[in-house]
């Protein structure tokens, strides 16, 4: 099964409530919020407050992207604000593994990442406490760039991977997903789709319900 994730990062913040709620009716089971510290990504975006009034608008699964130095901080604030799934960075966390048996006793879904330049092979020692591995198609830290073709063969030895030994994890990818590169996506083997301008320029509604006959 294929799930769409908008990125709100694209949404119009004035409009953020609205957005959510189209998003919502339209069909997307999972809302996509990255976190970001200035520090592991040169941006800053919105962190727990966001995150909380968000919670309150919508049941959407929460998946809270984490692009943080030393994401453990703040792992049990984002839970308990609403987070259903916190994805941290292996490039990121001293502590990866604590820090993922934290999110799990936390009760929620466990997501580790790895940002292009990262090899597959970092995410291998944790597979069996990852819930979903995402493979960054962009370099994190700002919407609206390019998707790297060369991911590409990432999200097949990922795929790879998890079809040998770990059928229940999910496979996430984000950044710069649109329609015309979905469906070349979804055949390497992504399942979990991360997008935020083709969802949020234009007609939010038209365009999840499009993602999502094409994801079918």
């Amino acid at each position: 099964m294929n799930y769409l994730c908008p990125s709100i990062l694209a949404a119009d913040f004035w409009e953020l409530g609205k957005q959510v709620e189209i998003v919502e009716k339209a069909g997307a089971p999972y809302l996509h919020i990255d976190v970001m510290d200035g520090m592991f990504v040169p941006s800053i975006s919105f962190g727990m407050p966001i995150l909380s009034c968000v919670r309150k608008r919508s049941a959407l699964f929460m998946d809270v992207h984490m692009m943080v130095e030393k994401p453990e901080r703040y792992i049990r604030e984002m839970i308990q604000l609403g987070a259903d799934g916190v994805t941290i960075h292996v490039e990121a966390c001293d502590c990866v593994s604590e820090t993922l048996a934290q999110i799990r006793e936390l009760g929620a879904k466990t997501g580790l990442a790895i940002s292009p330049e990262t090899p597959v092979s970092a995410v291998l020692p944790y597979m069996d406490q990852v819930d979903m591995v995402l493979v960054m198609t962009v370099r994190p830290g700002f919407g609206g760039q390019d998707y790297i073709a060369e991911c590409m063969d990432k999200i097949r030895e990922v795929r790879r991977m998890i079809n040998q030994s770990y059928p229940d994890v999910k496979l996430e990818i984000d950044g710069g997903v649109t329609l015309g590169n979905l469906e070349s996506n979804l055949d390497a083997g992504a399942d979990v789709i991360v997008t935020g301008s083709a969802i949020f320029k234009g007609d939010v509604e038209a365009n999840v319900r499009e993602f999502l006959r094409r994801m079918e």
